[in-house]
């Protein structure tokens, strides 16, 4: 994928972490991105390791995995942050 796409992917999954898992954390939307892309690459190397698939395009597997290493970003950071 391109880099735009990335940056639209790690938008769409950092919001949803971000919905699924409300809080008030501080940062607008960059942080937001940040959160999404470093979490689809985090979701993607666990899913890799555990064997469960990597991020590979614009698929639901894909989506749930950047969702779910965008989650596990966020709790992280807000446990570090306490």
């Amino acid at each position: 994928m391109g880099i735009l796409s990335w940056i639209i992917f790690g938008l769409i999954a950092g919001a949803l972490a971000k919905w699924i898992m409300p809080g008030n954390d501080p940062g607008g939307i960059i942080i937001t991105i940040i959160i999404g892309i470093v979490g689809a690459i985090v979701g993607g190397y666990i899913g890799t390791m555990i064997g469960f698939g990597d991020v590979s395009g614009f698929n639901i597997k894909s989506f749930l995995i950047a969702i779910a290493g965008a989650l596990l970003l966020l709790f992280v950071y807000r446990q570090i942050k306490k």
